[in-house]
């Protein structure tokens, strides 16, 4: 089977809505170092590797929505799609305390090999499927660690973050605090958006309304949970979505 750095559903979905995930996948590609970072398999499982859960959200999520969603696929350790070509955490050679053997030293030459490979291919794709129509609404799904190593436990079910383009996030986050049983972080577990990555890029530049949300991973480790998640969180957007008139 032909490998490909992304994973398109519903790309015929007309809804507003795109919907992607910059860290679905821990896969890392044969052409990277015949396949294999040099890490045990129980780390590349850990959220060092991808965002565990996302990917099945992200695809609920989207189906509920009508809208397409599009899906790396390559570990965020073979290169980093939510961050800028520049940024320096772009290849990360050390991450929660584990130190990543295929990439301590890479060269000029292999970075810019991975992003013809995989990053740019991807991108290329959230790209064209955002501009699919002029008033495309983006949300990016991620999860998030319980809890870092040597840290304090993260509180949050879930996190709505925002940079400089709160049109939808803020209203989305008050609607989400209605819910009595969620605790929800306000560009929490992270701060917002970082130039270059990849709201900034496909959203904010563009002028796009958009969310980046956190889901703590072990609430959606099972298909059931990923489901219940989507089939909570989609008549909130639309909820929102409509109210704010954006």
């Amino acid at each position: 089977m032909t490998y490909l750095p992304f994973h398109i559903f519903g790309e015929d979905r007309a809804s507003r809505w795109l919907i992607t995930c910059d860290h679905a996948a821990n896969t890392v590609p044969e052409t990277v170092n015949g396949g294999d970072l040099g890490l045990p398999a129980e780390d590349m499982a850990r959220h060092i590797a991808w965002d565990p859960g996302a990917a099945g959200v992200s695809i609920a999520l989207a189906e509920r929505l009508g809208a397409p969603a599009v899906l790396s696929n390559f570990s965020r350790l073979v290169i980093d799609p939510n961050r800028g070509e520049d940024d320096p955490t772009l290849v990360m050679q050390l991450y929660d305390g584990t130190v990543i053997p295929a990439n301590r030293h890479l060269d000029a030459e292999e970075v810019e090999r991975r992003l013809a490979a995989f990053y740019r291919p991807y991108h290329g794709a959230v790209a064209r499927l955002a501009a699919r129509r002029e008033d495309s609404v983006y949300a990016a799904i991620h999860s998030f660690t319980p809890q870092l190593r040597g840290r304090d436990p993260r509180p949050w079910h879930i996190g709505v973050l925002y940079g400089k383009d709160s049109r939808f996030a803020l209203p989305l986050l008050r609607r989400l605090r209605e819910e009595a049983d969620l605790c929800v972080g306000e560009n929490e577990p992270y701060g917002g958006h970082l130039e270059g990555d990849s709201v900034d890029r496909h959203a904010i530049a563009p002028g796009r309304p958009n969310v980046l949300i956190e889901i703590r991973n072990d609430l959606i480790e099972t298909d059931a949970q990923q489901v219940a998640w989507a089939e909570r969180l989609a008549p909130i957007f639309e909820e929102v979505l409509s109210s704010s008139q954006l």
